[in-house]
């Protein structure tokens, strides 16, 4: 697996590099934000350990750019702790996100879980294309979901959803009406071994309505059930 260190600290990109080698990680340097970009446009990762403060082109604008266009986890690395900024780079798309200064044993894991978390989202994906070649749909107001092909459609448009958003919206879709919480939401979608918390629904949850309701201000499709979690009108 290769595994892209963007990162404009030497010492600390040296530090990813030699802990991620020896877990038996292939990894390449990026310094310079402008060239993440060109890096990914020609060549294969598997995972982007992003740092936030990158020269000439921010984490948060790479992340924003390549999220719709590049299905690959993305953990954010960030000197600052405040949860504004974490949050931020979760809206933005990024999986998950570590706090300088971090054990690198912990990056190791996150990557690990990262990277296992994907190989089975794929892989579920391929299996259920090879079992039916007929695309059943779901139908929730304006909306069409394929749930074997992956796809969303509003009013006859395709919607680009990450992994883990589509998966969030069909486990919504298929159990309409039905309010669940956010730990059963992170639990169903993330999996105990997931090394975040309940809070990244919600920030999953605001991206949906952005993408998929008519106005995300006044959702109608994903309600907010005050004090205990999410339901999906049909």
């Amino acid at each position: 697996m290769k595994i892209m260190i963007a990162e404009d600290d030497e010492k600390i990109a040296q530090l990813e590099k030699d802990y991620l080698e020896i877990n038996g990680f292939e990894t390449e340097i990026i310094s310079d934000g402008a060239l993440v970009l060109k890096k990914l446009e020609m060549e294969t990762y598997d995972l982007i350990l992003l740092d936030v403060m990158l020269p000439n082109c921010s984490g948060y604008d790479i992340c924003r750019k390549i999220r719709n266009e590049i299905d690959i986890p993305i953990l954010m690395v960030t000197a600052r702790s405040e949860g504004a900024d974490i949050i931020r780079g979760l809206g933005l798309g990024a999986d998950d996100y570590i706090t300088k200064p971090f054990d690198p044993s912990q990056l190791v894991a996150r990557v690990r879980a990262h990277l296992k978390r994907y190989e089975r989202l794929t892989a579920g994906h391929r299996n259920e294309i090879r079992k039916k070649e007929n695309t059943e749909q779901i139908q929730i107001q304006n909306l069409v979901i394929e749930p074997k092909t992956w796809k969303v459609w509003k009013e006859g448009k395709e919607i680009k959803l990450p992994n883990r958003e589509f998966e969030l919206l069909r486990f919504l879709a298929e159990h309409p009406n039905l309010v669940f919480s956010k730990e059963q939401l992170f639990e169903t979608i993330w999996g105990y071994d997931y090394v975040s918390d309940a809070a990244t629904v919600a920030v999953h949850i605001n991206r949906l309505r952005e993408k998929i309701e008519d106005d995300a201000r006044n959702p109608q499709i994903i309600e907010t059930v005050w004090g205990v979690g999410y339901r999906l009108n049909s």
